[in-house]
């Protein structure tokens, strides 16, 4: 069995990072004017360098500058897309853990104008990342879907657009041109982050988006329709995947069940390159769905948790992945961690030498298995 020699590789991760204490520190110190934003930016460039020689170390293929200078793995990128605005009124998101519920208060979004692509967003941030390796930089933004799913019809104002078809036109457009500037820019490996792929396995979850106003029965294929209109002209140098989980705020969760509910059109319809996919306890369900995979796309099994410190055995890894090998070839696979250490900056509750523990088992394991 090869390693592979274009993303995703066989040994991968999700892209963010635990933040540094030097970049949290600057960031309350900008919040407070006691330092201004090139000196943030400066030290962010650091702790992204670093992090990148800390990946490179562990011998991963593909570096990510582990979102460090986003407060949210797609609040940051959803407000700056031309239409959007911030809006006043918090959302409340109950996250579940081993030890009981917590909540989560995003600032929320309203689309109050139609939606328009106004410049390449984190046009900087990969320019930068870039010039800090000579590996693959990887990118990650938000898919298409979080713009609908923050808030439902009920944050698009219907004097914008009175039918829905307009929206996830522009919608679409905007990525399309967005994905476009990326890849003038150098980018060949770009993530589309998509929670809502694997929420919508969770019947509760069905129905929020009913009481948003939508179908929960088949939202999944608007948002898959939508994600095709997208790459519909995608750059043919251009890796792209999408990742799905079920939250990840502080080592906490939103939404339980298996992908059997989408997997048919998800695997089947969706024109990505590969599937990150959060595999790391029971609440994911088994490995059965994967029968939907074709032979053209890959599957990366996030078999490592980055809610928890303690780290998984490698024959154990193992053994799974030979489940998973059932239902798609294990020359289709590869392993990853389920989800970023820290989709926001607060972070997961582990350690640094516990996330670099993580991602160096899951280099281990994937040279063990494909060599």
């Amino acid at each position: 069995m090869a390693p592979r020699t274009k993303p995703p590789f066989r040994a991968d991760h999700v892209g963010s990072l635990l933040r540094p204490r030097a970049v949290l520190d600057a960031r309350e110190n900008l919040k407070h004017g006691r330092i201004t934003a090139s000196e943030l930016r400066e030290i962010e460039d650091q702790a992204i360098r670093d992090a990148v020689k800390m990946q490179e170390d562990i011998g991963l293929e593909a570096v990510t500058d582990g979102e460090f200078r986003r407060a949210s793995w797609h609040m940051d990128f959803l407000y700056q897309v031309g239409g959007v605005t911030r809006a006043h009124d918090n959302l409340t998101v109950r996250f579940h853990n081993e030890k009981g519920d917590l909540e989560f208060t995003p600032a929320a979004l309203h689309i109050t104008g139609k939606l328009k692509f106004e410049r390449c967003i984190f046009a900087d941030d990969f320019k930068f990342l870039r010039s800090t390796t000579g590996l693959t930089p990887k990118l990650s933004i938000p898919s298409p879907s979080m713009m609908h799913y923050r808030g439902g019809r009920a944050a698009i104002d219907e004097r914008i657009y009175p039918d829905l078809a307009g929206f996830w036109s522009d919608l679409a457009h905007v990525y399309a041109e967005q994905i476009a500037a990326l890849a003038a820019l150098g980018c060949a490996y770009l993530q589309l982050d998509d929670t809502s792929l694997a929420y919508l396995n969770d019947p509760a979850q069905r129905q929020y988006i009913a009481r948003l106003g939508g179908d929960g029965a088949r939202q999944h294929l608007t948002y898959i329709r939508t994600i095709n209109a997208a790459l519909a002209n995608r750059p043919p140098k251009m890796t792209i995947c999408t990742h799905s989980c079920r939250g990840n705020f502080r080592s906490s969760w939103v939404a339980s069940g298996g992908y059997d509910f989408v997997a048919e059109s998800l695997f089947n319809e969706l024109n990505v390159d590969g599937f990150f996919l959060e595999y790391d306890d029971a609440r994911s369900g088994g490995f059965e769905p994967l029968r939907f995979v074709p032979k053209n796309k890959m599957v990366v099994l996030g078999l490592v948790s980055t809610k928890r410190g303690a780290l998984e055995k490698k024959d154990e890894l193992k053994r799974r992945i030979d489940e998973a090998a059932r239902y798609v070839p294990l020359d289709q696979l590869c392993l990853s961690p389920q989800c970023g250490f820290s989709s926001t900056l607060e972070g997961n509750v582990l350690t640094v030498d516990d996330q670099i523990a993580k991602l160096r088992l899951v280099v281990e394991t994937a040279r063990e298995i494909w060599g």
